[in-house]
């Protein structure tokens, strides 16, 4: 019987935006929050660099990735799985 390990890492699902670099994609998470005064919902963007060891992403990809150890200066996330890819 397998055990599922539950991880406190987190884990989100955005669309690359660069695969310019050497194993590393820019991968941009769009989420949708409420603002505190007027509640209405707002759209919220932000870029993350993640790690792309075998260079299989393209821009277009949608992909999920999960937080690591700091790879490099600005890289602290990994690939998991591309989940669509881009046409």
């Amino acid at each position: 019987m397998a055990e599922t390990h539950k991880s406190s890492k987190r884990v989100l699902v955005g669309k690359v935006v660069s695969d310019a670099n050497d194993k590393t994609i820019v991968v941009t998470v769009d989420t949708v929050v409420k603002h505190p005064l007027y509640k209405k919902y707002i759209s919220r963007r932000k870029k993350f660099m993640a790690h792309d060891p075998a260079n299989e992403c393209r821009i277009g990809d949608k992909v999920q990735i999960i937080e690591s150890r700091p790879l490099s200066r600005r890289k602290r996330w990994q690939l998991v799985q591309v989940l669509e890819k881009a046409v």
